[in-house]
């Protein structure tokens, strides 16, 4: 005899698709075939199919069944397949339940005629709505019956299973008898036949013993985890979904595909059979802000960069004024900052994170000449081998005071902000551009700007701009900033907007508007009277109307010098923090985190005491969001956490 498993199951199952009467079903992350019950002669094929060598059924067998069973009325039958002539009523084998019952049914044949042999399994519970393996074992008068790999239950019957027992011209049905009457109702995943052999070791190893398989129809094979985004679905197959609702439940392969929506904070979640997914994002609302770090840095800090690198982790970049002992590089370990890499610079004030393909760069702008009278800033290259950040390209600046990285039409930029040379503050800014050649880059184009302090790109559908920050023209702060636009291969003016000691621009989004904030740090200006108060002014946020194609203002809010704006989002809400450095008597001023209320614009939620406060970073991490501040006064920076309800 041929040892290989028989798929039953499969032998019904049509390639590239589903028989008539049958549809796929999934529960508890597992498929079955459901069967209908009016059409029984549609789920049958010839035995002859199974047993292609010899028409007599095995003497010794095993047959593998995975199933999950409904409820069952009393005195109810229902069959897991039956085989039968084709001109006879009669049950040649045959297998079906009933009620804490599990009968197995076969014919045994004589010279005057043949009886139907019944040999029953009593306490055999099933009618659980939960999957069940069973495996059959049949040899002579020994029938033993495993269920999910639990203790054999055996029965020893007078009438052995016939040694000889003809299939020919019969035919095997699936869930049912020929007729209407005790059609299977449940879920079937695995029939299996098993010739010569007790299948209970194969079946029975160290895993989920109630769906284990030997062989299952590759319908109802689990599909990959993500499929590819042009991938359609084979078969078509629906889910028996259970949502529970209240406390966190447990989530076991028993749980699988199935739901939980907590009632508390509206969140919907799906059991992968280990960990509950958010299907439904929670929305969290920001409550308060509380200190979470106290960051010693080697110096004042003029700003920072917060950046991932794959595989590596997250980082904070700091710039700092003096040197020694220059810049440092700290890396988030068991949920806090700590020092990972020091960098010689001279007077920083800012960094840029980007990459170019695979590779990974970090730029400072320098504001001073370095120990040899040279006044540049550097490209640093992240190194796989030493993990660390090495020289990678020097740049002559002026003053530098920022970096902007972009990409445009697949292009990639990186444009410095010149705030002065000597003491001249009306000079050239440049764009450099990337030459894949020599791997460097090189200059692209320059734009005249005054004192400047800040660059920001952002695209809007297909167009690319470029903000810069104008701070100071020599005379007065009180100074035209712009905003250029890209076309026919170079950066051309679009707009201007009047500004006072500008230090920094902040592009956002809110729905499908689009706003552009500017931190107005000081006003002065050595033709006119002295103001009250040179630091508290209005600081602005514009917005783009795209029926005059230009930004408008939408809101002043009053500042006191601001030196930077930073937008985040916390769930379905959106805020801008403001940077404020100095209110013309003291450093220790608060900032504040203005939220956005619709029709009322940005209104103040949160006031946040800072020193001297330079620049803010937004991050998030497993553990939750946070925001950085850094302050140009003292040599400490502060990590805050947003705490959410």
């Amino acid at each position: 005899t041929d040892l290989r498993p028989l798929d039953i199951l499969s032998e019904v199952v049509p390639a590239g698709g589903l028989a008539h009467g049958m549809r796929v079903f999934q529960v508890q992350g597992v498929r079955g075939f459901q069967l209908a019950a009016s059409r029984p002669r549609a789920l049958c094929f010839p035995a002859s199919r199974l047993f292609t060598h010899c028409d007599r059924f095995p003497e010794e067998f095993s047959i593998i069944v995975t199933l999950r069973v409904l409820s069952v009325p009393a005195r109810r039958n229902e069959y897991v397949f039956t085989l039968m002539g084709e001109e006879s009523p009669s049950v040649l084998v045959g297998l079906r339940y009933a009620p804490d019952k599990l009968h197995f049914l076969f014919w045994s044949q004589e010279r005057a005629g043949g009886w139907q042999t019944r040999v029953t399994f009593p306490n055999v519970s099933l009618s659980d709505s939960q999957w069940h393996t069973l495996v059959l074992a049949v040899s002579g008068q020994s029938f033993s019956l495993t269920v999910d790999c639990s203790v054999p239950k055996d029965v020893l019957v007078e009438t052995p299973f016939p040694a000889s027992l003809s299939v020919k011209r019969a035919n095997f049905y699936l869930g049912n008898r020929r007729r209407r009457k005790g059609v299977f109702t449940g879920l079937l995943r695995q029939l299996v036949l098993l010739p010569g052999a007790d299948a209970t070791p194969r079946i029975c190893t160290p895993m989920n013993f109630k769906v284990v398989t030997l062989s299952v129809p590759s319908v109802l094979q689990d599909l990959p985890a993500k499929p590819a985004s042009n991938e359609v679905l084979k078969y078509p197959y629906e889910t028996d979904t259970k949502v529970t609702l209240g406390s966190r439940p447990p989530c076991t392969t028993q749980e699988k595909a199935q739901f939980w929506f907590n009632t508390s904070q509206r969140g919907l979640y799906l059991c992968n059979g280990s960990a509950w997914i958010s299907m439904l994002e929670v929305k969290q609302r920001l409550d308060y802000v509380e200190e979470y770090q106290n960051l010693v840095t080697n110096s004042e800090t003029m700003g920072v960069e917060v950046f991932t690198i794959p595989k590596v982790g997250l980082f904070a970049a700091t710039a700092n004024r003096y040197t020694p002992p220059g810049s440092a590089i700290y890396k988030w370990t068991d949920g806090k900052f700590v020092p990972y890499q020091n960098i010689p610079t001279y007077q920083a004030q800012s960094w840029k994170y980007f990459t170019i393909g695979k590779k990974i760069f970090l730029a400072v702008a320098n504001f001073e000449q370095n120990d040899r009278g040279q006044e540049l800033s550097v490209i640093y290259k992240w190194s796989r081998r030493k993990e660390k950040f090495v020289p990678y390209q020097r740049i002559t600046t002026h003053s530098a005071r920022d970096w902007e990285a972009f990409v445009i039409e697949g292009e990639a930029f990186l444009a410095v902000v010149n705030h002065r040379e000597g003491n001249n503050h009306n000079i050239d800014s440049v764009i450099y551009r990337w030459n894949p050649r020599t791997g460097l880059f090189e200059t692209n184009q320059t734009i005249p700007t005054s004192g400047a302090y800040d660059w920001e790109f952002f695209t809007i559908g297909p167009y690319s701009f470029l903000a810069v920050a104008n701070t100071f023209n020599g005379t007065s702060t009180k100074i035209y900033s712009h905003i250029y636009i890209w076309l026919s291969g170079s950066f051309q003016l679009f707009q201007s907007i009047l500004t006072f000691g500008a230090a920094d621009w902040e592009v956002f989004r809110i729905g499908d508007r689009v706003f552009l904030a500017v931190a107005n740090s000081h006003s002065y200006d050595s033709g006119m009277p002295a103001p009250s108060n040179f630091y508290a002014i209005n600081s602005s946020i514009y917005e783009l109307n795209v029926t005059a194609q230009m930004f408008v203002k939408f809101q002043d809010l009053l500042t006191y010098s601001a030196l930077d704006w930073e937008f985040f989002s916390v769930g379905d809400d959106s805020f801008l923090v403001v940077a404020n450095s100095f209110d013309g008597f003291t450093f220790s001023v608060n900032s504040i985190i203005y939220r956005w209320q619709g029709y009322e614009g940005f209104v103040a939620a949160h006031h946040l005491p800072t020193v001297g406060c330079r620049d803010w970073e937004a991050f998030h991490t497993a553990e939750g969001s946070y925001l950085l501040y850094t302050s140009a006064k003292e040599p400490l920076s502060k990590v805050l956490k947003l705490k959410t309800t």
